[in-house]
């Protein structure tokens, strides 16, 4: 006999600047279908973001009726569809959802938008998140643990008694961005294509990872990249691996100076953007222990926020 197909339970949306991303899932969690166009929220023109939403996820209304969707990135920002105002640290997954907002879709499904994170505690301004903070719910409140999620900007989160209590942000991924297309090491380095070179990439680790005063200075440290080509040390086609080992451990030097993690301690990484390895590799070389967060720790820490909402109907059996 046949196991009975898995019942659609609802639609999760990840929208961000640039990019728009759907999930349909059952009530267990299980993917049943998803899709991705480049309709962030920055090309959603007279912010007609219902049209651009019905249009994209019809087919699945269509065989399924309406279903519950749940929003979370930069569509719930000032630059938005809806703002929803932060949840401040220290939150439980209640206090998240309590912060949601909905409306009601023209097919009468509810569209509920997740709120974002600040953290008030941070210094000289309140720091933030939104869209990484279900990330966190999804990788469990039901432990105390440092949560890394890497990206463009990067988060280090302390999870403690079931709450998120606070986070920091690090933002590794933009300064790379910036000095891999617009500075002297855009000049000097050669083609990257291909796969990533290692070596370069753990020698621009353990040159901060060392512990060397070097590690210190990291405007000087920078420099390297360029001495090292001089020297005849980095080959053109080795400088961005290197300058990525060098800006990933520096946040890690930062990090854990700012208390996030001691040596011998256990993070976990979560993400889905390619840094996974990266991070882990880093963490190695600080004496770190990982715990894998996966890739789908967003949906279901959305379907978390569902649950509590009672947005879902059981699973079929």
């Amino acid at each position: 006999m046949q196991p009975s197909p898995r019942k659609s339970a609802a639609i999760i949306l990840d929208w961000g600047t640039t990019s728009f991303r759907a999930f349909l899932l059952a009530a267990d969690g299980k993917v049943l279908d998803s899709l991705e166009t480049n309709d962030g929220i920055q090309s959603c023109t007279d912010g007609a973001f219902e049209a651009l939403l019905m249009s994209r996820i019809a087919p699945w209304t269509a065989s399924n009726g309406a279903l519950p969707v749940l929003a979370l990135g930069m569509i719930t920002s000032r630059n938005g569809w809806i703002e929803v105002p932060y949840v401040s640290c220290p939150a439980t997954l209640a206090d998240l959802a309590a912060g949601t907002r909905k409306i009601t879709l023209p097919n009468g499904a509810p569209l509920v938008f997740l709120a974002g994170l600040n953290d008030p505690g941070r210094e000289p301004f309140p720091d933030v998140m939104r869209g990484e903070e279900t990330q966190i719910l999804g990788y469990g409140l039901d432990r105390d643990a440092t949560v890394v999620l890497p990206g463009t900007h990067s988060k280090w989160a302390r999870v403690e008694k079931g709450r998120i209590a606070g986070f920091q942000t690090f933002v590794t991924g933009e300064i790379f961005s910036l000095l891999s297309k617009h500075s002297f090491i855009a000049r000097s380095a050669g083609d990257t294509a291909g796969e990533a070179d290692w070596a370069a990439f753990d020698r621009g680790v353990a040159t901060v990872a060392s512990g060397s005063k070097q590690a210190n200075v990291f405007l000087s440290l920078i420099f390297s990249a360029r001495t090292g080509m001089l020297a005849g040390q980095l080959k053109p086609a080795e400088i961005l691996d290197y300058v990525s080992g060098l800006l990933i451990a520096h946040e890690f030097h930062e990090a854990m100076t700012a208390n996030w993690c001691i040596s011998g301690g256990e993070i976990g990484i979560v993400g889905n953007d390619g840094l996974n390895t990266r991070y882990a590799r880093t963490a190695k070389a600080f004496g770190l222990g990982v715990r894998d967060g996966g890739e789908m720790a967003a949906i279901q820490g959305a379907l978390q926020i569902a649950a509590t909402l009672d947005l879902l109907g059981e699973p079929a059996r």
